[in-house]
This record gives structure tokens, sequence and C-alpha cells, in this order.
């Protein structure tokens, strides 16, 4: 994810902060210190530093569960609004899901068992006002906040941990695209009741309910995609008619090629026809704007592009370009020369066309 760093590696996953992490902190700092004093400020951020701890062990509880039916977890992104684990695949069985959906909030329940149990913390529904008491056993704070993490996750609303559950148990009956949209729907009010609440003065409401919304329908639409693109293979969807460039080939030379053609990524290409490189529309742009028209295209084309064979299944192609975030997915034949690419503009293409054939 963009505008985000890498703060370390736990077992091939690594964990981000996303950099608007550090305005809650901000943000609640300067709330504290405004209305109780410096002291007040430093425990309010201390508080979310061990809440967000929390918040990492509940989504490694994902990664670890998700382990087990060999889903790796690439990397795990802290933002302001919660953790975020990127699988690499969804669980293949409703079960699966269930017990990788839970495994996050399980971990929760741990932490507040031992504080409790432990560490004498006192779990009572009255204390959830010590989340805005900077007088507070810090103790208690974590605890009841743990509690609260559970019960929120557990809200059966995609794509919450408890939404996930009511997908995975809709989908033993329904089918597991009908059942993403069902609870795809049950997050999205959710969200919209939660922003209309958030509304009357919790603006961090807005914010969760804005987050929830926009993943409630992102999941629905990239569970259609790889619905859609079950039984087609890489080359039934790869553009195979294109301009190239080479990688001694200027910015300028890229310009003419993006004004003459209805292209927005343009493959570079070695003298063997062996994939070095892509420039995107926006990339091109960026590099007329601060390096000129004669910079190479190898000084800013993206270099990491992901390679299929002909043969690869066309739902792993929408899962590179989905999860991974490619800009394209080159498509190579036996000799490694490329034979064409995949973009999600001409998948969404494809889309259309099968919605248009099936009416």
């Amino acid at each position: 994810m963009s505008w985000s760093f890498r703060l370390l590696t736990v077992g091939g996953t690594q964990v981000r902060v996303h950099l608007t992490f550090f305005l809650l902190l901000a943000w609640f700092g300067a709330v504290q210190w405004m209305s109780a004093g410096f002291e007040a400020a430093v425990f309010a951020i201390v508080f979310i530093l061990l809440l967000f701890l929390c918040v990492v062990l509940h989504e490694f509880g994902h990664v670890f569960a998700a382990r087990r039916y060999g889903i790796r977890t690439p990397d795990i992104t802290l933002l302001p609004i919660g953790g975020l684990a990127s699988l690499e695949r969804m669980p293949e069985k409703p079960s699966q899901e269930v017990v990788v959906a839970l495994a996050g909030p399980a971990v929760n329940v741990v932490i507040a068992f031992v504080l409790v149990v432990l560490l004498g913390a006192r779990l009572d529904p009255a204390d959830l006002n010590l989340l805005e008491d900077p007088g507070a056993n810090m103790v208690a704070r974590v605890a009841v906040a743990n509690v609260a993490l559970v019960v929120f996750n557990l809200i059966p609303a995609f794509p919450m941990d408890g939404g996930r559950v009511l997908r995975a148990l809709l989908a033993m009956r329904m089918g597991f695209v009908r059942a993403t949209r069902v609870a795809a729907v049950v997050g999205q009010s959710f969200a919209i009741f939660l922003g209309f609440v958030g509304l009357f003065g919790n603006p961090l409401l807005v914010l969760i309910a804005v987050f929830v919304y926009l993943a409630a329908t992102a999941e629905s639409q990239f569970v259609e995609m790889r619905a859609v693109a079950r039984g087609y293979l890489a080359r039934d969807a790869m553009i195979t008619t294109f301009e190239r460039l080479s990688p001694s080939s200027t910015a300028d030379d890229a310009a003419r090629l993006l004004l003459r053609t209805t292209q927005q990524e343009f493959p570079v290409l070695d003298s063997t026809s062996r994939l070095q490189g892509i420039v995107t529309r926006d990339g091109l742009i960026e590099a007329l704007k601060d390096r000129g028209g004669d910079a190479p295209v190898s000084e800013f084309m993206v270099k990491d592009i992901p390679v299929v064979t002909g043969s690869a299944t066309l739902e792993n192609v929408v899962q590179m370009l989905q999860q991974k975030r490619a800009r394209a997915v080159a498509v190579a034949g036996a000799d490694d020369r490329l034979v064409g690419f995949i973009t999600a503009e001409n998948f969404a293409e494809m889309m259309m066309i099968g919605r248009a054939r099936q009416t």
C-alpha cells in the first residue's frame, strides 16, 4: 500500500505503518493536551500505541490461522481505523473462512483474559468511559479496549470479521458470489448507519463508515471479477496488438505513442522481445514534468511486473491485479518473449461483454 513503510517482518509477513496513522496519534495527543495537559497527552499516545499492538496481534491471529490452510500473508498495514492483513488468497471452504475470521477476535479475548486474570484489571461494562479518561488505570483501559475490539469486529457487517463469518455461513447455502453480495449489502447498510451517527459530533465514526462502505464494495466487486474469470485462461483476455518501447526510448517517444494510440500502458522490450518493464500514463506524465522529454524510459518504467504464461488461469491473473496492485500482468511465451499483457481496464471490458451476452 502506498504511503506506508515497513516497520518489521515476522515469519515472512511485513508489518507496515501507513503515514496517516501518525495523524491519529497527533490528534489524540493534541485533544488530551488541550483538555488535560502534557501528561494526559503522553498517556493518550501510549494508550493508542498499546491498542494498536493489540490490533497487530489480532491481525497475526488471522495470519497464523490462514497459514494452516497454506495461505500466505505478505503484509499487514496499520491504518488510523485499524489493521489490514492482505491474505494471498481467500480460504477455499466456508468452514476455513470461519476459522480465519474468528482467529483475530480470539486473540483479543485471550489478551483481555490475561489482563483480567493475571494483572487484575477490572472488566465492567460501566468502565467503557475509561477509554476517554486520562486518569484511569492503563491496564484496565487496554482490557476494556480489547473487549470493544471483539464486539466491534464480530458485528455481522462485511468487511469486519463478523461479516466474513456471515458470508461463510451464507455461502454454505447460496454460493460464494451471492453470499458476498448479501454480506456486502449488510456492510454497506451498517456503514450508512455508522456515518449517520458520526455526523452528530464524531468524525472518527464517519471515517470508519467510509472505509467500511468502500471495503465492502471492493470485496463484492473482486469476488464477482473472480467468478467471471473462472474457466478462462490468460490468453483469452490478453491484449495482443500493442505499441512497444525499447530501453533507449525517451519520454518524448512514449508521449507520441500516448497521443497516437488509445494505450495507457506501453511495454518496454529488449532486442529479443523480452519484457524489461512497463511505462504507464501517470508515470510518463510525472517523468515529463520532473525529468523532461529526453529522459530514457528505463529510468521511470515500472519494473516489477508479474509475468505468467498463456495457460495461467485468468482467476490468478485477476488476483495479481487486485491484491498485488499490479498495473498490468505480462503474458510470456515458452521462449520468455512477451506475447501480450492484461490490465484491469481490459479485464473490465471483458466483464462488460460477458454481462451483455447474459442479458
